[in-house]
C-alpha cells in the first residue's frame, strides 16, 4: 500500500520573500526621493529639476536591473526565473523611457536657462565628455530595447539576441562614469555618498557573484564533460554529461542550465537547455532540437568535450506543488522538463500527462514517456493534429473533458509560446488557482 502525503505548499515562503522584496524596494525608493529633494545644487528651473529627478530614478532602476540579472540562487529558487525575467523586462522598459526623457528634460532646462533653442543647446552640451558618455549609454539602451521587442526578437537567433544583450554591461560602465562626473544629488554628504555607492557595490557584487564566482567555483568542483551523444531523431539530440560529485550540485527535475561547450561555440554564446532526465547524482542529460547554431551542432560534439554550465536555475519543480494530484502538459521540445518531472520520485500522487505533437512519429522521447507513465501508473494522452486542431487542443472544454478534476491538480506546462499561452488562458477560464499553475516559458534575463 502506497501512502500519499499532501505536499507542503510553499505559500508562506513565497509570501515572506515577496514582503522582503517590497520592503527593500520601498525603503530604497524613499531614500532616493529624500536625496532628490534635499541633495545637490539647486535646479535652474522646473524642467532641469524634472531631468535630474528622472536621472536619479534611471540610475536606481539600472541598479535594480543588475540585481534582476544576477541570477542569485536565493531569488531563483523562491521566485523562479520566468517571473524574474518578467520583472527584468518591465524594468527594462522603465529604463528605456527614463533614458530618453532624462536627457531631453535636462537639455530643455539648459535651453530655457540660456535662452537658446533645444538643438543649439544639445550641440553645445555634446562638447562635454560626461554628456557624450551618457548619450552613448542612451543609444545602447535604445538598441537593446528595440531588439527586445517581440517582433524583432522573433527574427533573431538566440545566439544573436544574447550577444546583443551583452551591450547591457557597456551601458552599466558608461552609466557609472556619467554618474561620477554629473551626479550631485548623492554627493551632498557622507551618508548619501555611502548609501549610493553602497547600493551600486551591492548590485555589482551580486552580479559578479551570481554570474561569475558561483559558476566558476561549481565548474571547477564538478569538472563536467560530455560522456555520450545520442541522436533522438533527425533534428533532436540528447547530450549526456558526467562529472565529479554531481550529487552536490543540488539539481532538480524541471530545472535548466545555461550550457557552454568550449570549442563548439564562442565563449559568450550560451544556451538554456532543460534537464530531460531527473538528476541521479552521477550524470546530467539535456535534449535539444536543432534550431539555432549551437543546438543544431550538438550532435557533432566529441565525447570528452569540456562543458561549462551555469545553474541549476528555475522553480519549475515538484517543490512548488500545492495539491496531491498533478497534470503535466508538454508540447514539442518542451517535453524535456516534463519528462524529467515524470521521472522525479518527489512527484507523488495521481499524475496525468498531456503531450502535444504534430504526429506520433515527431513526438520527442515518446517511448521514454510511455515507459515512465506505465511504471508510475500515470495516464498519458498523446494529442496530435489528427486528434484535434492545434488551436483547440487545449481549450477549456477539451481540458475539462480530458481531466475532469483539473481544478484539484497542480498543472505544469511547457511548450511553444503560443501553446503555453493558450493553456494558461484556459486554466484561468477554468478557475484553476494561480498557485497551482506552473509554466516554464524559456525566458531568461540576460
Amino acid at each position: 500500500m502506497t501512502v500519499v502525503t499532501r505536499p507542503q505548499a510553499p505559500t508562506a515562503t513565497l509570501r515572506i520573500t515577496h514582503v522582503a522584496l517590497w520592503i527593500f524596494l520601498i525603503v530604497n525608493l524613499a531614500i532616493v526621493e529624500l536625496m532628490v529633494a534635499t541633495g545637490g545644487r539647486a535646479a535652474y528651473n522646473p524642467l532641469h529639476a524634472i531631468g535630474r529627478f528622472l536621472g536619479m530614478h534611471l540610475a536606481f532602476a539600472m541598479a535594480l536591473q543588475l540585481l534582476l540579472i544576477a541570477r542569485l540562487p536565493f531569488l531563483d529558487r523562491r521566485i523562479g526565473m520566468d517571473k524574474l525575467t518578467g520583472w527584468h523586462r518591465w524594468t527594462g522598459f522603465a529604463i528605456f523611457w527614463l533614458a530618453l526623457l532624462h536627457p531631453m528634460f535636462v537639455i530643455l532646462g539648459y535651453a530655457r536657462f540660456g535662452n537658446a533653442s533645444f538643438g543649439t543647446t544639445a550641440v553645445s552640451l555634446t562638447g562635454q565628455i560626461p554628456v557624450v558618455i551618457g548619450l552613448i549609454a542612451v543609444g545602447l539602451i535604445v538598441v537593446v530595447a528595440v531588439l527586445s521587442v517581440r517582433a524583432a526578437r522573433r527574427r533573431l537567433s538566440y545566439e544573436a539576441w544574447h550577444t546583443i544583450h551583452l551591450l547591457t554591461y557597456a551601458v552599466i560602465v558608461l552609466g557609472l562614469i556619467h554618474q561620477v562626473y554629473e551626479g550631485s544629488s548623492f554627493t551632498t554628504n557622507a551618508f548619501t555618498r555611502a548609501y549610493w555607492w553602497g547600493l551600486w557595490a551591492f548590485a555589482i557584487g551580486a552580479l559578479l557573484t551570481g554570474r561569475l564566482l558561483v559558476p566558476v567555483v561549481r565548474n571547477a568542483r564538478h569538472q563536467l564533460r560530455v560522456c555520450a551523444v545520442v541522436p533522438e531523431s533527425d533534428d533532436v539530440v540528447s547530450v549526456h554529461v558526467t562529472g565529479r560529485r554531481l550529487d552536490r550540485l543540488d539539481a532538480r527535475a524541471g530545472q535548466f542550465f545555461l550550457w557552454r561547450f568550449p570549442g563548439h561555440n564562442r565563449w559568450w554564446q550560451v544556451n538554456p537547455f532543460s534537464l530531460s532526465a531527473a538528476p541521479d547524482g552521477r550524470s546530467l542529460r539535456l535534449t535539444a532540437k536543432g534550431i539555432g547554431t549551437t543546438s543544431a551542432g550538438l550532435r557533432h560534439l566529441p565525447v570528452g568535450t569540456r562543458v561549462f554550465a551555469e545553474g541549476p536555475y528555475g522553480a519549475f519543480t515538484a517543490d512548488r506543488r500545492t495539491r496531491e494530484a498533478t497534470l503535466l502538459i508538454a508540447g514539442g521540445i518542451g517535453v524535456t522538463p516534463i519528462r524529467a518531472l515524470l521521472e522525479d520520485e518527489h512527484l507523488t500522487g495521481d499524475i496525468v500527462v498531456l503531450y502535444r505533437a504534430r504526429t506520433a512519429a515527431s513526438a520527442v522521447l515518446l517511448s521514454e514517456m510511455q515507459n515512465l507513465a506505465a511504471a508510475r501508473g500515470a495516464r498519458l494522452h498523446l494529442l496530435t493534429d489528427l486528434d484535434s486542431p492545434p488551436t483547440g487542443a487545449f481549450g477549456p472544454e477539451n481540458l475539462r473533458s480530458l481531466v475532469p478534476d483539473i481544478t484539484e491538480r497542480d498543472v505544469y506546462v511547457c511548450g511553444p509560446p503560443g501553446m503555453t499561452d493558450a493553456v494558461l488562458r484556459s486554466l484561468r477560464a477554468l478557475k484553476v488557482p494561480a498557485r497551482q499553475r506552473h509554466a516554464e516559458l524559456f525566458r531568461l534575463a540576460s
